[in-house]
C-alpha cells in the first residue's frame, strides 16, 4: 500500500482528506484493485461459494491467482473463509460485515454497466443486441 501512502492533493474533497494518513479514493482504489476482485466480491454478495464455484465463474484466472487475491480480499478483512471439519476438506468464502457494505456500489457499478450497454456505448456486437426491456446477461 506504499501508493496509499501519498495525501492526494488533487482530491476535490481535499478538506476531508486531509484529517486520514492517505485519501480515502486512493484507498478504496488500492483494495479493489486486482485481477477480479470486484468480481469476487459481486460472486460472494449474493451467496457464499466454494474456490471451485468462484474458478469456474473465472476460467481465465489462474488457481495461483484466485488464490492470491482471495487472500488479499481476506486480509482486508471483506471476506472471510471458513474450514469445515469434513474429509475431503471443504472451505467456503463469504463476505464479512465491512465486506457486505461494498453491496450498494457494486449494485451501482452493475447499474452503471447495465446502461452503458443498452445505450450501445460497449464494443462487441452483445452490447448492440440489448433492448430497453431485456436484462442483461450476468457472469
Amino acid at each position: 500500500m506504499e501508493t496509499c501512502l501519498i495525501k492526494h492533493e488533487e482530491c476535490y474533497m481535499k478538506k476531508q482528506c486531509l484529517k486520514y494518513e492517505i485519501c480515502p479514493m486512493v484507498l478504496v482504489q488500492e483494495i479493489l484493485s486486482g485481477k477480479r476482485k470486484i468480481l469476487i466480491l459481486w460472486f460472494l454478495s449474493y451467496k457464499n461459494h466454494r474456490f471451485s464455484d468462484i474458478k469456474k465463474r473465472l476460467p481465465d484466472v489462474t488457481q495461483k491467482m484466485l488464490t492470491a487475491q482471495l487472500r488479499k480480499l481476506e486480509e482486508d478483512n471483506l471476506i472471510y473463509r471458513r474450514i469445515y471439519p469434513v474429509v475431503p476438506p471443504k472451505v467456503e468464502y463469504g463476505l464479512t460485515e465491512r465486506g457486505k457494505k461494498i453491496i450498494p456500489i457494486l449494485e451501482m457499478m452493475h447499474h452503471f454497466g447495465a446502461g452503458y450497454l443498452k445505450e450501445g456505448i460497449a464494443a462487441g456486437p452483445k452490447a448492440l443486441e440489448v433492448d430497453d426491456d431485456d436484462d442483461v446477461d450476468c457472469l
